[in-house]
């Protein structure tokens, strides 16, 4: 019998991608530009959002809290998952597996707050334009960043407790790129009732709740556009928060497909290919929607090169 908090592993093998040995060298020339492009990509977001005027409202400031994300995320997944590849896999403690997964969590959790007060802003911005202002101020923004950052760990930390009280016995391998919650709990030999339930519970106000948020926001935000007349008026209130729906359906779609739906059809490959999007795609297409469909960072880019 194994005593509480003993933990008889203390090292985790990540697998990776062991199927597709043959085209090791070409992923992991993608996978390293793709991190390289996705870094400099959110890391010119922060700039120009940081150093254009006309760049200074709530809106591109809460892009800078995404970007941020992205490049926690990128950053926590990505080069492990290439030394994985180069080395047929990849050994780590288990400390630095749970901190990877707190690391994970977090930056997820914190995305679905930080869209959230995103399309709130949008909401704002096309259905209360004369009032945006005077709600949306300063002190208003600032609260809703410090919120979502407080919920975004604090759902983590409670998570990462449940999971820290658990007995690891082995095998200690995984059958994944990076240790999410559930190749984790399969290495436990303790009861992980508790934690699934306590996992389940903690996504309906990390995840449900934003995303009802999101499309009520985006429900009223459609309503409002219909009944705009002119079809230039209906194409220029769209375009303020078309970018942000992309991110939204892309960053919601991938969380959807690998959490919520069944997975007992799905092969550990297409598993693994999903959680790519999300983990790898998603940070990478995030600032090339917002620079390829957002007039105000195109000028901001033209403005900075030309200086």
């Amino acid at each position: 019998m194994v005593g509480r908090n003993k933990t008889r592993i203390s090292e985790i093998l990540l697998l990776g991608f062991p199927k597709l040995s043959n085209s090791k060298s070409l992923l992991v020339v993608l996978l390293t530009v793709i991190y390289c492009v996705s870094l400099c990509g959110n890391l010119l977001i922060i700039v120009l959002v940081a150093t254009s005027k006309k760049l200074q409202t709530p809106m591109y400031f809460f892009l800078i809290h995404l970007s941020i994300l992205d490049i926690l995320l990128s950053t926590d997944i990505v080069p492990n998952t290439i030394v994985g590849m180069m080395n047929d896999g990849l050994l780590m403690s288990l400390t630095s597996c749970m901190t990877q997964f707190c690391i994970f969590g977090a930056s997820e959790s914190l995305e679905c707050f930080i869209l959230t007060v995103m399309s709130y802003d949008r909401y704002l911005a096309v259905c209360n334009p004369l009032r945006y202002s005077s709600i949306m101020n300063y002190s208003l923004f600032l609260r809703l960043i410090l919120l979502s950052w407080l919920f975004g760990f604090l759902a983590i930390l409670v998570t990462g407790v449940m999971i820290i009280t658990l007995d690891f016995c082995g095998p200690n391998v995984i059958d994944h790129f990076f240790c999410d919650m559930v190749p984790i709990m399969k290495l436990s030999c303790s009861d992980t009732f508790m934690v699934h339930l306590e996992a389940l519970l903690l996504g309906v106000p990390v995840m449900v709740l934003p995303l009802t948020i999101t499309v009520s926001s985006y429900a009223c935000i459609i309503q409002a556009i219909l009944r705009i007349s002119s079809n230039v008026g209906r194409w220029k209130s769209f375009s303020t928060c078309s970018s942000h729906l992309t991110v939204v359906c892309i960053f919601y779609g991938t969380l959807i497909g690998i959490y919520m739906l069944p997975s007992n059809g799905l092969s550990s490959t297409v598993a693994k290919v999903i959680s790519l999007l999300y983990t790898v795609m998603t940070p990478l297409l995030n600032p090339i929607i917002y620079s390829l469909r957002n007039k105000d960072i195109k000028e901001a880019m033209r403005f900075t090169t030309a200086m």
